[in-house]
């Protein structure tokens, strides 16, 4: 059964962006549009100057109306940040398979650099680019030379481990990372226990709780240097490949001089040791190895879902497809203008055109509209959605590409494009750890030219490398965040990246989704209205009798909504005879009438009147963006039953708090009715309505010209905008895929949260910036302090732990 899903109040022609208009088959050498990508009709939608073509009315509207603003960047600016992995890998122009693998043990760009060349050089890979924002390498391949099995062994290695995205997806929880903190915190505190008791004391003089000469201090020593190995050796093993990878890459990173000062130390401490000398720093090793390794965790933690993601979409990516004979062929053998059959509820392998056959089609995962739409031969349909009712022979399109492949390619792109704070540190990595470096040989060798002792030297260039080691920098952030986290989970709203914190407290443009955002995003009876004195309760019955017979998504509204839809179907079959479904309605026999059900002209074509008090609300139905559904018998419509998706109970008060001081977007893939009434929301500023999917992401990229911009969705097909906004905000009731996109999660679905997670996100920055003012100014006072001599090793480590203790306990705090 099918019913009209985007209803137009101009009923003598097409308007440009309605289906009709957007099912002209695209010519051979049709362009592409200027906003979304997709394939142009043979008569495009152009601009009256001629300047830019579109694919239909919404990615026209949305580029005239943001073309207008006068700080709008140029295209070029727009596609750069989409563009930038594909211009230095160039994946997407290669003619091969991909794989997603999650890699373990990223730590920088370096590692980048370094996991692509060694892709790269063995036969059958055509192209790598890797993402240390996600842990993940995207590979190309091409699977008649090396199949998908062997990908993961050729990437792991020299301390990187990867993993098939299906095992990542498994594994997306685990917590294999956590053994080397847990046993190196167990040796830390035995080595700690030590030095408290026993070396600290002689250090300012004191008598030790028990005096540890000869032998058994040797033992003691020794002690102390096996345990502060394993710490170094086994949980600093991601440091010290880091900075091996940093020196072979010649590009310095963090981890360089964490290994500078954790090695320093160490070997310090031992030679020291073997020389019999009172003064080791072995605890100055397992601090700055501990604390590292701690901060880091989080970030990896939270970088570890991106694989699930990019699982979740592929994992939807039809690999067959079933020719018209009914042969199934491997999805590459397929050629533009074969003929693909898809049957009921199997996903259309790819973009194409409807030969023969009517169906219901289920587009939610790559529109997020809860809605079939009703596709009629010479219809375009997208790879990825879903036939509902009935089979259908598709035309494969010229470019033999599914949009649910191109939707994959663009949420990649994004996810793994490094943000700028991120290149930022990139930067300042390579800058800081050569300047302390320097700055640590320098003072040693004045130290030694000015009649020093080698020794004496060597401590002082050490305690630069260690007051300068990054502690208290690398904890600002995380600590911070993790206040943060806690304080918006205690309001309903689950944190998934950091990066939340940063970008929105700047927030000036809130994108809104309408479906499952705005709206409930289930279809439901929202009205009922009679004539002829029939109860409403008694239509409903009946119509929904017939309806527990049919698949479409209306039917089982109204079905659901039916006295007595507890009942099985075989009841319902049972109390129906005679049943026919048709392409836009049902008709059966219902307690000895024969009653049809479906479109109001599905009615008219059988005969039936529509009184004119049921013409005004079928009107009215539209108008306010629901389905209307037409019921009756004895020739005669007896009643009309408007579906739809209804508005969130909490919609006014969570726009006035959302608009407080920012500019709010509606993003519809509706038009017509559906998208005006939008319009009317106190505290919505502008609706963009029938913006396919693919131009979503652009959308909001586009909308970066008005100033920060965060996006607000649920479905499966807003998951590249979520990616694309500076902050992704998705609803707990949505798909999945939106969910693992999003920066935030709103747990109970309640809209109102959009607005608490702005102000965590501000008290929390806030924070962060304290946190960060205190390291730099550690650093800008301890340095000097340790280039002139005026610290030791100890008192070195003391200072980096108090400055650490320091930003715990600002961040410790309520937020």
């Amino acid at each position: 059964m099918r019913y009209e899903s985007r209803p137009s109040t101009d009923q003598s022609a097409p308007e440009a962006g309605s289906s009709s208009a957007r099912s002209t088959r695209p010519a051979s050498d049709a362009a592409t549009c200027d906003l979304c990508g997709l394939p142009t009709p043979a008569d495009p939608l152009t601009e009256p100057d001629g300047d830019g073509t579109f694919c239909c009315r919404g990615c026209l509207e949305v580029s005239r109306t943001l073309d207008r603003a006068d700080d709008a960047p140029d295209e070029s600016a727009v596609k750069s940040r989409l563009d930038e992995s594909q211009d230095e890998g160039g994946l997407d122009d290669l003619d091969g398979e991909d794989a997603f693998l999650a890699v373990d043990g990223m730590h920088c760009s370096t590692c980048e650099a370094f996991l692509e060349t060694t892709a790269e050089r063995t036969e059958g890979v055509l192209g790598a680019t890797a993402s240390y924002a996600t842990d993940t390498i995207r590979l190309v391949y091409d699977p008649d030379l090396i199949s998908a099995d062997e990908l993961p062994e050729l990437v792991s290695g020299h301390g990187y481990t990867a993993s098939d995205r299906a095992a990542a997806g498994e594994e997306t929880g685990s917590d294999d990372g956590l053994a080397p903190l847990l046993l190196g915190g167990f040796f830390g505190m035995m080595v700690m226990v030590w030095y408290v008791l026993f070396l600290y004391p002689t250090y300012f003089g004191y008598e030790p709780v028990a005096d540890f000469g000869g032998y058994a201090g040797s033992f003691l020593a020794s002690n102390i240097w096996v345990f502060t190995s394993f710490i170094l050796f086994y949980t600093g093993y991601p440091i010290l490949r880091g900075a091996y990878v940093s020196l072979r890459a010649g590009r310095p990173n963090m981890d360089l001089l964490v290994a500078t000062a954790a090695l320093g130390s160490y070997t310090f401490s031992a030679v020291a040791t073997l020389l019999g000398r009172g003064h080791l720093y072995f605890d100055v090793t397992v601090a700055i190895v501990l604390v590292v390794t701690a901060g880091t965790r989080y970030e990896q933690a939270v970088k570890r879902r991106a694989t699930g993601l990019l699982s979740e979409l592929t994992e939807r990516q039809v690999d067959d497809a079933r020719l018209e004979s009914g042969e199934t062929v491997p999805l590459e053998a397929v050629e533009p203008g074969d003929r693909l059959l898809v049957r009921p509820g199997e996903r259309v392998p790819l973009d194409g055109e409807i030969a023969s056959g009517t169906a219901a089609i289920d587009e939610s995962l790559v529109t997020g509209e809860s809605l079939p739409v009703d596709k009629a031969p010479g219809d375009f349909v997208r790879g990825g959605t879903v036939v509902t009712d009935a089979p259908i022979v598709l035309t494969v399109g010229d470019e033999a590409e599914s949009t649910l492949d191109r939707l994959v390619s663009l949420l990649w792109s994004i996810q793994s494009a490094r943000p700028g704070v991120q290149r930022l540190a990139d930067k300042l990595a390579t800058v800081f750890v050569p300047l302390v470096v320097v700055l640590a040989v320098g003072a040693a060798v004045v130290s030694l030219a000015t009649g020093s002792s080698p020794s004496d030297a060597l401590l002082l260039g050490l305690t630069v490398v260690i007051v300068s080691c990054p502690c208290a920098l690398g904890l600002a952030t995380p600590l911070a965040i993790a206040a943060g986290v806690q304080a918006a989970a205690e309001r309903g709203v689950v944190v998934a990246t950091e990066t939340i914190f940063e970008d929105a407290p700047d927030v000036d443009v809130v994108v809104l989704d309408k479906t499952g955002t705005l709206t409930t995003g289930t279809m439901t009876v929202e009205r009922v209205h009679t004539a002829d004195a029939i109860a409403p309760d008694d239509l409903l019955r009946r119509a929904g009798t017939l309806e527990a017979l049919s698949e479409h998504p209306i039917a089982a509204a109204v079905a659901d909504a039916a006295p007595g839809s507890a009942s099985a179907d075989d009841a319902a079959g049972d109390a129906v005879a005679a049943f026919e479904r048709a392409d836009r309605g049902v008709t059966g026999r219902v307690e000895g009438e024969h009653i049809s059900v479906g479109h109001p002209d599905f009615l008219r074509e059988r005969g039936l009147d529509i009184p004119d008090t049921l013409e005004s609300c079928v009107a009215d139905a539209r108008e306010a963006g629901h389905v209307p559904v037409a019921v009756g018998w004895d020739g005669r419509v007896r009643g009309v039953i408007a579906v739809g998706d209804s508005p969130r109970a909490e919609l006014d008060d969570a726009l006035e708090a959302v608009a407080a001081g920012r500019e709010v977007v509606v993003l519809t893939g509706d038009e017509g009715p559906a998208a005006e009434g939008l319009r009317e929301l106190d505290g919505v500023d502008e609706v963009f309505a029938g913006v396919p999917p693919e131009a979503k992401a652009e959308t909001v990229d586009r909308l970066r010209g008005r100033g920060t911009v965060a996006m607000v969705g649920d479905g499966s097909n807003d998951a590249p905008a979520l990616a694309a906004a500076d902050v992704g905000i998705a609803m707990g009731g949505g798909t999945k895929l939106a969910t693992d996109a999003a920066d935030a999660v709103i747990v109970d679905d309640d809209l109102e949260a959009v607005a608490e997670t702005f102000t965590v996100a501000t008290r929390t920055h806030r924070r962060i910036r304290q946190n960060l003012g205190w390291a730099f100014a550690y650093n800008a006072v301890a340095i000097p302090l340790a280039v002139a001599g005026l610290l030791n090793p100890l008192f070195a480590a003391i200072a980096m732990a108090a400055s650490s203790a320091l930003v715990v306990c600002n961040s410790a705090r309520s937020i």
